[in-house]
C-alpha cells in the first residue's frame, strides 16, 4: 500500500497540513523542530508526493518537454540525452517528441505539450517558419530554442556558432592546398544556412571561387547519393565541405564504392562532432559542437524562465572546435 501524507503526519505527531507545508514550501511557515520530524518521517516511510495531483493543484505540470526534428540522427540523441540529464538533475523529467522532420507533427507535439501543462519547453525547429514561439507566448509557456533559430525577438536561443565553425572547416581544408572545393549543405534550416554562408566567406576571404553547392536532407543516404552531382562540379572538386557528419560518413562510403581515394583523390571535412566520426576510415575531420555545454546550458536558462516567470530574450552563440582526423589528410590517429 502507497504511503501517505496522513502516515508521515501520524509517524511526525503533526498534522497532514504541515507536512504539505513542508512539501510545498508553504503557505505557512513551520517550526524548525517540526519540519525535522516530518524530514525524517518522510526519509524512514520512503514517501514520495503525488505529483500527478500537485501539478492538478498548481495548475502545471511538472515536467518539462522537448522537440527534437530527427530522433534517429545521432547529434539529437546525444543533445536530447545531455537534456535529460541536465532536467534529471533539477527534479524535472522530461518528454521527448520525435518531430521527424514532418512540421504538422512538430506542431501537434507543441500543441499536446501546452495542453498537459508542462512548465516549460525546448525546442530544435524543422524548419525556418516555426510557430513555436507564438503558440508558447499565448500559453504562457517558457521556451528556449536550441541548435536552430526559431525567432530571435521572441525567444531566448542557445546555438553554436555555425557560421564561424563552417569558415574554420573551409580554411583548414585551404590550409592542405585545396582551391577547388565543394559544399554538401543539408535542408533550409539556420544551421545549414549559417554553414553554407560560413563556406563562402572563407573562399570569399582567401580569393577562390565557389565549387558547387548540392543541398540534400541529412543523413548518411543523403551523403551517398550527393557524391555524384559533387563530383562533376567544375571544377572537378579536390575537398568538399559536409555540414553533417551523417551525411559525410554516406559520402565516405560512396567515395569508397566509387574507387575514390579519402584524402588522396577526394577531401572531406565535416560538422557535428558525433561519437560515430571517430569511427570511420579514415576517421572523419570534424567541428564538434558543444553538445553539453548546449544542453545544460538551455536546461539552466529554461528553469530560470520558469522561477522567474520572466523571460530574457537573446541568442547565445557558443564556439565549435576543430577536431583533425584523415579524412582531411591529417594524421588519422585513432
Amino acid at each position: 500500500m502507497a504511503v501517505t501524507r496522513a502516515d508521515v503526519a501520524r509517524l511526525a505527531g503533526t498534522s497532514p497540513a504541515l507536512v504539505s507545508y513542508v512539501l510545498n514550501g508553504g503557505p505557512r511557515q513551520v517550526a524548525p523542530a517540526t519540519r525535522a520530524r516530518i524530514e525524517a518521517a518522510i526519509k524512514e516511510l520512503g514517501y514520495r508526493p503525488n505529483m500527478a495531483a500537485r501539478s492538478l493543484r498548481m495548475n502545471r505540470g511538472h515536467a518539462l518537454g522537448m522537440v527534437i526534428p530527427d530522433g534517429a540522427n545521432p547529434f539529437f540523441a546525444e543533445l536530447s540525452a545531455v537534456v535529460e540529464a541536465a532536467a534529471f538533475a533539477k527534479g524535472y523529467p522530461i518528454i521527448i517528441g520525435n518531430a521527424a522532420g514532418d512540421e504538422a507533427r512538430e506542431r501537434a507535439y507543441v500543441s499536446a505539450f501546452i495542453d498537459r501543462r508542462i512548465e516549460g519547453l525546448l525546442a530544435i525547429s524543422s524548419t525556418w517558419k516555426s510557430g513555436i514561439a507564438d503558440e508558447c507566448a499565448a500559453a504562457g509557456m517558457a521556451l528556449i530554442a536550441v541548435d536552430r533559430i526559431i525567432d530571435p525577438a521572441r525567444c531566448t536561443h542557445v546555438i553554436c556558432d555555425s557560421l564561424t565553425g563552417a569558415s574554420t572547416a573551409v580554411n583548414h581544408l585551404i590550409s592542405h592546398g585545396h582551391r577547388h572545393i565543394a559544399c554538401l549543405s543539408g535542408p533550409h534550416v539556420s544551421t545549414a544556412d549559417e554553414r553554407v554562408a560560413g563556406y563562402r566567406q572563407a573562399l570569399q576571404h582567401a580569393g577562390l571561387p565557389e565549387n558547387v553547392i548540392v543541398r540534400a536532407e541529412f543523413g548518411g543516404a543523403a551523403g551517398y547519393r550527393a557524391l555524384a552531382e559533387i563530383m562533376n562540379g567544375t571544377p572537378r572538386p579536390t575537398a568538399v565541405f559536409v555540414t553533417s557528419d551523417l551525411q559525410a560518413m554516406g559520402m565516405l562510403r560512396a567515395a569508397y564504392d566509387a574507387g575514390l581515394r579519402v584524402p588522396e583523390d577526394l577531401a572531406i571535412v565535416a560538422f557535428d562532432g558525433i561519437e560515430y566520426s571517430r569511427y570511420t576510415r579514415p576517421g572523419l575531420t570534424t567541428m564538434v559542437q558543444p553538445t553539453r555545454r548546449m544542453g545544460e546550458l538551455a536546461v539552466e536558462l529554461l528553469l530560470e524562465q520558469i522561477d522567474t516567470d520572466s523571460t530574457e530574450i537573446g541568442v547565445h552563440r557558443l564556439e565549435a572546435t576543430l577536431r583533425t582526423r584523415g579524412s582531411c589528410g591529417c594524421a588519422d590517429d585513432f
